[in-house]
């Protein structure tokens, strides 16, 4: 347990210092544009909803945990 924690704390902090160049990406990548996900932009307030997204990231985390139990 110690060194899964251990592994996800880096992986954290690699996606964190990343994070400039991956949004750059934003025009390549669909996160938050996805089926499912709500954006209402008015004056004065903005409101998203990551369903789509947040299913997507969701499934892929699970496969990838599942495969490294196996």
């Amino acid at each position: 347990m110690r060194q899964f924690l251990i592994t996800a704390g880096l992986l954290l902090l690699v996606v964190g210092l990343l994070w400039p160049w991956i949004a750059r990406l934003g025009g390549l990548l669909p996160f938050g544009r996805l089926p499912g996900d709500i954006s209402v932009v008015r004056p004065g307030l903005s409101i998203h909803l990551w369903f789509g997204t947040g299913i997507l990231v969701s499934v892929v985390l699970s496969l990838i945990l599942w495969l490294l139990r196996r």
